[in-house]
């Protein structure tokens, strides 16, 4: 049913075979199973072979009983060495919303039932947002079977589909702390160690993953410069952490140390420095080992709580730095780099409104030229 060229050039043979094909197909005794070939030397062989497969099995092939299910398996045994592992678990965490289409062969599906599970999901309540990220992982998986299984029925289905739509749904007011809410805020944490990690959100408009994976490696003193070049998660079942890579490309960079700032690590370090077995490989926010989520939590809250200023999330720290350079005069493309956008795009859709004083200047400028 699908022919493909293993990506992996280790894992070719010596003489370069590197084709093979994959199929499903259904025993005598109704087992579902899927066939991967050995490797061939050309694609034509490899079609040839499977093709020889499927004629002289002795057990019943039935590629056109393929359900959904199985799509949906086999893409995520597909993308589970190609996606960041906590790509892989949002997708497995999305199958339960796919239970309804598990039984549908994919040679049926079509746009009713796609409407019917749509009217499924908009009864769950969730946010726009988040139901558009699983009608894209819907999308991914049949576009999965038309490629590699050339099921290109459901290319009909695809072009009719379309996403999730709330007019009535409110944008959800952006939070974020005005430096002097700031000031009153970090004035009240008594721990270097997490007054540091929220003044490097605040100032340097980090992500939590970014913050709490840098080591003191990554900080140039003499320089005054950071690297962000990796991500801490610890939410992934059984670790008590993972370092993995930046969210995007433009993720990765070296930003400024601010003086305030500056002064604070220097002051952590030296703490650190007192250890008998330090290494600049420790983090910068835990030692042998990163923050703690819920840790992190307790701070901020009791934080607020002592300063009287409203709740914020963590990564609302962030919204506070991008409004605290726009509105001391950053251009956008200045504060695109500054957070990591990869796009330019990505900043404009999620901070447009705080450019609003700089467009009623240019109004003014326009109407000076009349006078």
């Amino acid at each position: 049913m699908a022919i493909y060229q293993e990506k992996n050039k280790n894992k070719w043979t010596k003489d370069g075979r590197s084709w093979y094909y994959r199929t499903y197909y259904e025993t005598l005794q109704g087992e579902r199973k899927q066939k991967v070939s050995k490797l061939y030397l050309t694609k034509r062989e490899a079609t040839e072979q499977e093709r020889v497969f499927l004629l002289t099995t002795t057990d019943k092939i039935s590629p056109n009983e393929m359900t959904l299910e199985d799509l949906i398996k086999d893409y995520l045994n597909f993308q589970k060495d190609k996606v960041k592992i906590t790509t892989y678990m949002n997708y497995n965490k999305s199958l339960k919303f796919f239970e309804s289409l598990y039984k549908i062969k994919i040679n049926n599906y079509s746009i009713t039932h796609f409407n019917q599970w749509k009217i499924e999901v908009e009864k769950k309540n969730y946010s726009i947002e988040y139901k558009n990220t699983i009608y894209k992982i819907l999308r991914a998986i049949l576009n999965y079977g038309v490629k590699y299984y050339n099921f290109n029925n459901l290319n009909i289905t695809l072009n009719k589909m379309t996403n999730f739509k709330n007019p009535n749904q409110l944008k959800k007011e952006m939070l974020f702390y005005t430096y002097e809410e700031f000031k009153l805020f970090i004035k009240e944490e008594t721990s270097l160690k997490y007054k540091t990690f929220f003044e490097i959100l605040y100032y340097c408009g980090l992500r939590k993953g970014e913050a709490n994976g840098l080591t003191w490696i990554d900080i140039d003193f003499k320089n005054k410069k950071l690297s962000i070049n990796k991500n801490v998660t610890n939410k992934i079942k059984g670790e008590k952490f993972i370092l993995l890579p930046t969210k995007t490309k433009g993720s990765n960079r070296v930003l400024p140390i601010p003086n305030i700032l500056a002064e604070d690590l220097i002051k952590l370090y030296n703490e650190y420095k007192k250890y008998d077995n330090f290494n600049e490989n420790w983090f910068v926010f835990g030692g042998i080992y990163p923050l703690v989520d819920n840790t992190i939590s307790l701070h901020q809250i009791n934080c607020e709580k002592k300063a009287k200023v409203k709740h914020i999330r963590l990564h609302d720290f962030r919204h506070s730095c991008a409004s605290l350079l726009i509105n001391n005069g950053a251009s956008i493309s200045l504060v695109a780099k500054y957070l990591g956008h990869s796009k330019i795009s990505t900043t404009l859709d999620t901070y447009t409104h705080l450019f609003k004083n700089e467009l009623d200047d240019i109004i003014k400028v326009i109407n000076n030229l009349e006078k």
